[in-house]
């Protein structure tokens, strides 16, 4: 038997520094167990279709068998000199059952079909956990929402004071944000979840193949219907890479707050010692390296798509060695993501929130103007634009003097003078900002019934998502049960055309 599976026409063994070079091993290890699945499936369909016989197909699942045992228990070592994960499978089958039946499971399948199969069941697993990670984060913001429905805190625009919030509308804006997360990720898993098996090296096969029935025992929604599409396109890795991009840079955000709210100055926020680090010179220090880390690897996860766009971008129709650099962007990534997730949630979990801090800074650098300036559009019937202006000019007049909008007397004044006069204790009540995030009345609002309302409808919407992961994960092991059921069978001497499928 040749070092080599494909080595029938060639002189010479490949140079070592070019099967360094070539090789895929290393990446594509991680998917094995999916590649025995896939040839179970695949062996198993080609009996049933009479294009192998029972006899066959008994020896090969036997070895097939084996070799996952073997690999489990740390028996099964890949070599590198078979090039990938695909060959080292093949070859132990043929080295175990013989060329005579090993050497039939490649029938009707090429590597182009067998490695986006591989690829699409090892990477559709990946991406329904990283919703599960999303959805207990989204729990975590739910969480702190529900403990501060009525806890004010400053909102920003331009990272500049801007209007009082409540910690509570802050949290489910992520909340938010990470719903639509969860939707892009499960659009690119059901791109994923498409069965390219029987797609060949291009155009398909002559052998009378069933890939209705791989389909169904690999678990997948569908069948990928163009087989020369099916070979040469890599969005099914590309689609997910923005996805996760997108939610890095969501996740980004969040650190970078958590970066400048934990600082002596906002002191908005104290992080867990757990999540923070020290200096090595300066004994006072905490420093917020986890979130630190979190916002700079979301620029290596940027890089991994841009990465895999890169590669397909002059690749003609059909297979192209370049698309062997399609999954090493995606593991890098799906592997960040996960850890992300993970940090960010514990640190999430175990901050403080500093609440007198929050209401100290809610009320300052005058954030209730907004609130001033439509009271007296609806009270005193002023337009907006000439209320705009009378609540600026009285803020430059307070600010010339020194005092802020905790100086009622001065407001009155000031005030009276552009012809609006508002009683002392209306103002007390209009100005404080815990009163400002009551007085909203619009859908999405931070009043605290808009937020319970938004949170609610949110945690709703998280259930139906963890709904249909948790089915698609029954499909999924039911799928690999029934496959394995079949094996079973056929190792016990049955006829695979009298089993049912």
């Amino acid at each position: 038997m040749p070092k080599t599976l494909w080595s029938g026409r060639f002189q010479k063994d490949l140079a070592k520094n070019a099967l360094f070079y070539t090789e895929s091993l290393s990446v594509d290890a991680e998917m094995i167990e999916e590649d025995i699945w896939g040839s179970c499936a695949h062996a198993i369909m080609l009996a049933r279709q009479g294009i192998i016989t029972d006899d066959d197909l008994q020896r090969i699942l036997e070895w097939l068998m084996k070799a996952q045992k073997d690999y489990k228990r740390g028996k099964f070592i890949l070599k590198t000199d078979l090039e990938d994960v695909h060959m080292n499978v093949e070859k132990y089958i043929i080295d175990g059952a013989g060329s005579e039946y090993g050497g039939k499971l490649h029938t009707a399948r090429s590597r182009n079909d067998q490695v986006v199969t591989d690829a699409r069941l090892y990477i559709r697993n990946r991406l329904l956990t990283i919703q599960e990670q999303v959805i207990e984060l989204s729990k975590t913001f739910l969480a702190i929402a529900d403990s501060h429905l009525t806890t004010p805190m400053p909102g920003y625009t331009h990272t500049q004071d801007a209007q009082p919030i409540t910690l509570a509308y802050w949290a489910t804006a992520y909340v938010s944000i990470f719903l639509r997360d969860i939707e892009r990720v499960e659009h690119s898993y059901r791109l994923v979840n498409t069965n390219p098996l029987g797609s060949c090296a291009l155009a398909g096969t002559t052998f009378p193949i069933d890939r209705r029935l791989t389909t169904k025992l690999l678990g997948f929604n569908s069948m990928h219907a163009h087989s020369l599409d099916a070979i040469s396109s890599r969005d099914f890795i590309s689609e997910p890479l923005s996805a996760l991009a997108i939610h890095m840079s969501h996740l980004s955000k969040l650190a970078e707050e958590l970066v400048y709210w934990s600082t002596y100055e906002f002191n908005l926020i104290t992080l867990d010692d757990s999540y923070t680090a020290g200096s090595s010179i300066m004994p006072q220090k905490k420093n917020p390296c986890v979130a630190e880390l979190a916002r700079g690897r979301t620029g290596a996860v940027y890089g991994d798509l841009v990465q895999i766009l890169t590669t397909l971008k002059g690749i003609p129709m059909g297979y192209n060695r370049d698309l062997q650099e399609d999954k090493p962007p995606l593991w890098n990534a799906l592997n960040t993501v996960e850890a992300t997730l993970s940090v960010m949630n514990g640190m999430m979990q175990t901050v403080t929130f500093n609440e007198a801090r929050m209401m100290e800074l809610a009320g300052a650098n005058f954030t209730a103007a907004t609130e001033l300036a439509n009271y007296l559009v609806w009270e005193k019937k002023v337009s907006f634009r000439d209320s705009h202006h009378i609540v600026g000019g009285l803020i430059l007049k307070l600010i010339s003097e020194k005092k802020d909008f905790s100086s009622f007397d001065d407001i009155e004044k000031h005030l009276s003078k552009s012809g609006v006069n508002i009683p002392f204790d209306v103002l007390r009540h209009l100005l404080d900002p815990r009163n400002v995030v009551e007085a909203y009345r619009s859908e999405g609002s931070t009043s605290p019934t808009a937020v319970k309302k938004m949170a609610d409808d949110f945690r709703s919407k998280l259930k139906k998502h963890e709904g249909r992961i948790k089915k698609e994960r029954l499909h999924i092991a039911s799928s690999r049960g029934k496959t394995q059921k079949l094996v079973d069978q056929v190792l016990l001497g049955k006829p695979v055309k009298s089993l049912r499928i």
